[in-house]
């Protein structure tokens, strides 16, 4: 083996991310190899709980997807993720390849630039809504989340009255009709549903109002979630908070609680980004 070959070995390679203004994530990643050397980026789908990391789908290149890097400067290298095609709605890992068949190495989160996704110029507007969002895992490394949805109803703000809560949404891919409902629909077998009627604000923008005292039928601890149909006969789907910079918002947004009763209620986020309503019984109640 020749000395001038070797490659370094990799110790914790870190990547800074930019996504542009087409959506496209362009990654800077700081790795010391000598310029012969042909390293590629490889997004891979984290898999579903349940799923072993061993099994071959989620072992395979091909499930990924992978991206070249070029030489940017010393130890620096650079690659262009396009934002077509979209990648599956899930938890992406990040990772750096050298040589064919080589084990791939974590990357670690650098600078991350996401003014384009607070604008929200990199976040797709197209049938269907594409969004991904670089950010770091709980254990320190780089990956990405990606929703990927034929229709969508971003919420917006909300707006709290004692035992209401008014929220402001707007669709993607669909437009409100005759016969739209916002609905709740309870966790657990019995699938009990209560529906309130949008206010619109055009074929896209619209309000609704949930009364809490609507989800306090048995006075036990419940969650619900929430759905939009936007008119009669339509796919109902979930209404979400996705067209930002935040990949994980259920502990970064904590609305506030009502007691209603010897209950609270409090709507939050998932950890899909999906917005959900929560009753369970007060402390000490």
């Amino acid at each position: 083996m020749s000395g001038g070959e070797t490659r370094a070995p990799v110790d914790k390679p870190r990547a800074d991310v930019t996504v542009d203004e087409r959506g496209r994530f362009v990654v800077r990643v700081r790795l010391p190899l000598p310029a012969s050397a042909r390293p590629r980026l490889l997004l891979q789908l984290r898999p579903v709980k349940g799923q072993s990391e061993e099994e071959p789908q989620a072992r395979t290149e091909e499930s990924g997807r992978v991206v070249a890097l070029e030489p940017a400067g010393q130890d620096q290298w650079r690659g262009v993720l396009d934002a077509a095609p979209a990648l599956q709605e899930g938890r992406w890992d990040a990772y750096v390849l050298g040589a064919p068949g080589e084990e791939r190495t974590p990357l670690l989160p650098g600078l991350r630039d996401l003014r384009a996704l607070v604008s929200g110029a990199g976040a797709g507007r197209a049938t269907p809504l594409a969004v991904r969002i670089p950010y770091a895992t709980k254990d320190g490394r780089l990956a990405v989340r990606a929703w990927l949805r034929a229709t969508h109803a971003e919420a917006g703000r909300i707006v709290f009255s004692g035992d209401s809560m008014t929220v402001a949404a707007r669709l993607f891919g669909a437009r409100l009709g005759e016969g739209a409902t916002v609905s709740l629909h309870r966790r657990g077998r019995d699938g009990a549903v209560r529906q309130f009627a949008p206010r619109a604000e055009g074929d896209q923008d619209f309000t609704f109002t949930v009364d809490y005292q609507e989800l306090l039928a048995d006075h036990g601890q419940a969650v619900w979630d929430m759905y939009v149909r936007p008119a009669a006969g339509a796919p109902r789907t979930r209404v979400a908070r996705l067209l930002d910079d935040v990949a994980d918002r259920k502990t970064v947004f904590v609305y506030p609680a009502a007691t209603l009763g010897g209950v609270t209620v409090r709507p939050y986020y998932t950890v899909d980004n999906d917005l959900a309503v929560e009753v369970s019984p007060t402390s000490g109640g």
